[in-house]
């Protein structure tokens, strides 16, 4: 059975997330970009999962997304998401500077074209996951 409302939850986060990631890269803040673009794509891991009835905790995209029974490009660009979810924001994740001072424009584009590109994955699973338990009830009612 699907869980519409626990799915609009973790969505709407996941989109809210996506736009913050957004300000900040156009801030020239590329380490939080990089970091909220993981996460926006981890709360969508999650809607797809918790929408379903199979909650899951933890990080790690690429296990999320394994998880909810993705692959392909998903899985990749869940791979390189997830090197942006401590480094950015521990300010001894490098042997010298401050993890600000390691990230770049083109790497926070990127981010935030990868967690796009899973969000709007999980919105099309989650229609169809919706138009299929649709006609299994319709049959049913026949």
């Amino acid at each position: 059975m699907l869980d519409e409302k626990e799915y609009n939850r973790w969505i709407n986060q996941a989109k809210h997330t996506l736009k913050s990631a957004i300000r900040d890269a156009e801030a020239g803040d590329y380490a939080w970009a990089c970091f909220k673009a993981q996460q926006a794509a981890e709360y969508a891991l999650k809607a797809l999962l918790w929408g379903t009835g199979r909650p899951s905790y933890g990080h790690a995209l690429i296990r999320l997304a394994r998880e909810a029974g993705l692959a392909g490009e998903i899985l990749e660009e869940s791979a390189r998401l997830d090197k942006y979810y401590t480094a950015p924001r521990y300010a001894d994740m490098w042997s010298e500077g401050s993890p600000h001072e390691y990230y770049t424009k083109s790497e926070a584009n990127e981010a935030i074209k990868y967690a796009q590109k899973i969000i709007t994955h999980v919105e099309k699973e989650w229609r169809k996951l919706k138009s299929y338990k649709g006609e299994s009830k319709k049959e049913t009612e026949e």
